[in-house]
């Protein structure tokens, strides 16, 4: 560890003279000030590391002097001290950004606790975490050698999040890597977990929320006429990416629940959210609603009903309940939802459909600049929260929580991070996604995909006598032989959807009282 130069203002600098000692007894080095304006001065003069301020100083006080501090060295950490426990001295204090906020009379272990804590944060946290998901590590892969339901996937699921959220944190790409091994260990049983149960898990007794579920097992039971509830539906958002902007909301609203829950296949915005607000599966929706569903053979938008799928449920599960919907695909348009917002508490339910995660996953395949700033899962997560904070929607949220509005958070599928081909041939009319495909005389590798011959076991419809489906595991994405090499290139290390995959088929739907 480096030599910590510390600064120590006090007035009655002499009497701290056993702090110091034990200090410098510690390896660190303290030069000594008993005023404000030498303090300003020296400190204009020298790299401290770190500043204990006496708040009671005669002259300019500690708080004048923080603010002098603050202007000239911003990102200098400041430990206050002070014989007062006022709260408004705290409340100023800590409005300036102080490091920390000690009452005298203070112990040498105090202080040495409040250093670690601000100048060696980083590396004891990081040891810290390290050693955990060290001792984790064994655990996880004990349950991935056992898991076998969709509780335990979505619990597994979980662990594995929170660790790659903490880990992300720290200078250790040898860890990172472990998780990256743990993670593509974990697709691969959960593929094959899919693969064989995913027909029992849709008609079966015990199963989770499915996209054509959702809607009247969670979101429906929160609805009433007693208090307008703000329905966010983001298209294309990952788990991670959902754990990354929540704490955003904290200060604004308290979470009361959240259900993991799974999107139907294919893990696509045409059949997975035309799913969740029509309450249906697409098999019933292409039967009860012919002339708003289309098969990905047909010409058209794939998802220009929604509201008309809304107010159909809507008329299902309770008729007196009034609802809006919005769909927001530009800045201007979430510009003008936020500037009219009072229109949306009129509604008994107001949802909103928000396009731009999905843009920006598309985007990664087609800019290079997107690609440059999203080179990683860290960097994409980062660039999904800079966006959220920045968004009109973030507005809109906080114009909710003071309207007393209910909040409910969800997405329609998730997205993976592409990066292995494998090889399929169909006719001209083959479905152009590239982590499902559909049509007939499909050939593709057998150990690559989830095959369905017949849609209708599965509740997709059956575009033609013989079509079937076909879902690529983990993250391999579909490639045709034809210029493969040049479409392989394309499209490696793009986010891709459709597939079967945790990160595609295990989405959140959270739900919030306002603060």
């Amino acid at each position: 560890m480096k030599n910590i130069h510390i600064l120590w203002v006090d007035d009655e600098i002499e009497l701290l003279k056993p702090h110091i000692l034990f200090l410098e007894g510690k390896n660190y080095t303290v030069s000594k000030c008993t005023n404000g304006v030498d303090a300003i001065e020296l400190i204009s003069e020298n790299n401290y590391d770190i500043v204990f301020l006496d708040e009671n100083m005669p002259g300019l006080t500690g708080l004048e002097t923080l603010t002098e501090i603050k202007n000239s060295k911003p990102n200098l950490p400041v430990i206050m001290i002070t014989k007062s426990e006022e709260e408004y001295i705290m409340e100023d204090a800590i409005g300036s950004k102080i490091a920390d906020y000690l009452i005298k009379p203070v112990n040498p272990n105090q202080i040495l606790l409040s250093l670690k804590k601000n100048l060696d944060h980083s590396r004891l946290v990081s040891q810290k975490t390290t050693s955990n998901y060290q001792q984790e590590f064994r655990k996880i892969a004990m349950d991935l050698a056992m898991v076998n339901s969709y509780e335990e996937w979505v619990d597994l699921y979980q662990k594995l999040l929170h660790w790659e959220l903490e880990l992300e944190n720290i200078d250790d790409s040898g860890m990172l890597g472990i998780l990256e091994s743990q993670k593509q260990e974990a697709n691969s049983l959960f593929f094959k977990f899919i693969k064989k149960n995913y027909e029992d898990l849709l008609t079966g007794s015990d199963r989770p929320s499915f996209s054509h579920t959702l809607f009247k097992e969670v979101v429906f039971p929160e609805l009433s006429k007693e208090q307008s509830t703000l329905l966010i539906v983001i298209d294309n958002l990952r788990y991670d990416q959902w754990k990354a902007i929540e704490p955003h909301i904290n200060p604004f609203y308290k979470k009361t629940k959240e259900t993991p829950y799974f999107s139907i296949l294919p893990t696509a915005t045409q059949y997975a959210r035309n799913a969740f607000f029509s309450g249906l599966t697409p098999l019933d929706m292409e039967k009860q609603f012919p002339d708003y569903w289309k098969n990905d053979e047909d010409e058209g938008g794939k998802n220009l009903h929604e509201k008309d799928f809304l107010a159909a449920q809507m008329r299902r599960l309770n008729p007196d309940l009034s609802f809006d919907y919005t769909k927001i695909t530009t800045l201007k348009g979430a510009k003008e939802l936020d500037t009219n917002f009072n229109s949306l508490k009129n509604f008994d339910v107001a949802a909103v459909v928000y396009n731009f995660v999905d843009m920006l996953s598309h985007s990664k395949t087609e800019m290079e600049v997107i690609k440059e700033l999203t080179g990683d899962e860290k960097a994409y997560r980062s660039l999904t929260l800079s966006w959220f904070k920045n968004s009109p929607i973030f507005s809109t949220i906080q114009k909710a929580q003071k309207a007393g509005m209910k909040l409910i958070i969800t997405t329609d599928h998730g997205t993976i991070n592409s990066k292995t081909p494998t090889k399929v041939i169909g006719t001209k009319n083959i479905s152009s996604n590239l982590r499902y495909k559909t049509g007939k005389s499909l050939t593709y590798e057998e150990k690559d995909v989830y095959a369905v011959k017949n849609p209708k076991a599965i509740f997709l419809p059956e575009q033609h006598m013989n079509s079937s489906f076909v879902f690529a595991k983990e993250d391999l994405f579909f490639a045709y032989p034809n210029n493969y090499n040049h479409f392989v290139k394309y499209y490696k290390n793009t986010y891709q959807h459709g597939g079967v995959s945790l990160e595609e088929m295990i989405i959140p739907c959270a739900i919030f009282e306002p603060k």
